[in-house]
């Protein structure tokens, strides 16, 4: 500031003397080609002092200009950045408390300006399956694969989000494009429990159930992966296995292909209740009481025989006979009285059936407690409605509804 004042002092001071100088001019005379400029020295010398000192002045105020100019184009630039992140952590929230619709279109409004699309396109894409709006869903992904294809390597949780998101929409045309997707990266199935476990899904829907029985060694080595859904996946996997030898062999082949399996296999219950179901649906009883009988003179756990009671059982009198000899030892066993009314209503014993589920409902009035479930008092209410008992079996539907 204080050269500013001292230039313009200066200006001033030429200013006051260029009176005195008037007569003595001086010339100058400049020739570039054609052009000639002719001037004094007096009026050159303000002429240059003038240029000069709007120089300084233009670099004062540019450089004062340049300083506030960095914050303001910083904000400027990134404001729309700012607020798509603003938007996207709302979204975050909103996903979080379960507000699905407000959820998706702040992520889809944050995707651009923001700088996360794969992030917010994924998670709308989630958003709009909450919403079982398949259209919306099938929407982000595509943006999302425009969004992917750009990139040279992808991680592999985006990928397995992807593909539950195609499998939950539970369509053929959204299934072909999961297997593809699990196809380009088979190499990680055997390296990711959660993309194994996506495989084995997809065998089950797809009926590969030879497939999910060679991955299921896999599955028991893997940590990570619950008993029980290892034993859902064991079950559904051998059904299918067991009915489709049956329907395309026959009996001789399924038999073969049972007695094929390890002993440690076979003793796995939900492999033993598949191919029992199997033997029981095309009522082939033989061999289904050699399996059964042997662990019914045992004691068996409360589990294993409910899972006898699911058995579509049409010819049980051995079983039956066997289950009887166990209540002659305790006339007041709530597992055998509801397992022999289970497999006298298969085999279309009803009055027997009915009789078993009394005796288990009357336990609870001669203080041996509750020992009954509601699949019993459904039973109880099948076998009334059988004999034609019907305001009987309407009581207790009602009463197993309340269960």
């Amino acid at each position: 500031m204080i050269r500013l004042v001292l230039i313009l002092l200066g200006f001033f001071a030429v200013m006051a003397l260029s009176p005195f100088l008037i007569d003595e001019k001086g010339y100058i005379l400049v020739a570039v080609g054609d052009i000639t400029i002719e001037s004094t020295v007096l009026s050159a010398m303000i002429m240059l002092t003038l240029i000069f000192i709007t120089l300084l002045i233009t670099l004062k105020v540019l450089r004062g200009g340049l300083k506030l100019t960095f914050g303001s184009w910083n904000k400027i630039i990134f404001a729309g950045q700012r607020r798509g992140i603003v938007n996207f952590n709302k979204g975050l929230a909103a996903f979080m408390l379960e507000d699905y619709n407000q959820a998706e279109q702040l992520f889809a409004k944050s995707a651009v300006p923001s700088r996360r699309k794969q992030s917010a396109y994924l998670l709308a894409a989630a958003a709009s399956a909450k919403q079982d709006l398949d259209s919306n869903t099938n929407h982000y992904l595509t943006l999302l694969e425009k969004e992917t294809n750009k990139l040279k390597e992808i991680g592999i949780e985006s990928v397995i989000v992807k593909i539950k998101l195609l499998m939950n929409q539970n369509k053929a045309e959204t299934n072909e494009k999961a297997r593809t997707l699990i196809d380009e990266h088979h190499k990680q199935v055997g390296h990711d429990s959660r993309l194994l476990a996506l495989e084995i899904d997809l065998c089950l829907i797809e009926k590969r159930f030879e497939a999910v029985v060679n991955y299921l060694t896999s599955a028991r080595k893997d940590k990570s992966i619950s008993d029980n859904r290892i034993q859902r996946w064991e079950a559904l996997a051998f059904l299918g296995v067991f009915n489709d030898t049956i329907c395309q062999h026959d009996q001789a082949q399924l038999a073969s292909y049972w007695q094929s399996l390890s002993k440690k296999i076979k003793q796995r219950e939900a492999v033993l209740f598949a191919y029992c179901q199997v033997l029981a649906q095309q009522n082939i009883t033989e061999p289904l009481n050699k399996l059964l009988l042997p662990m019914l003179k045992k004691s068996p756990s409360n589990e294993f025989l409910k899972q006898l009671r699911k058995l579509p059982i049409q010819q049980a009198d051995d079983l039956i006979t066997q289950v009887q000899k166990h209540l002659h030892k305790d006339i007041h066993s709530g597992k055998w009285l509801s397992c022999l009314g289970h497999l006298a209503l298969a085999s279309k014993q009803y009055s027997m059936a009915e009789k078993s589920f009394a005796s288990l409902v009357k336990l609870e009035q001669e203080n041996y407690g509750i020992q009954y479930d509601q699949q019993d008092l459904q039973a109880f209410a099948k076998a009334h409605s059988a004999q034609g008992q019907h305001q009987a079996a309407n009581d207790m539907w009602l009463q197993a509804s309340k269960i």
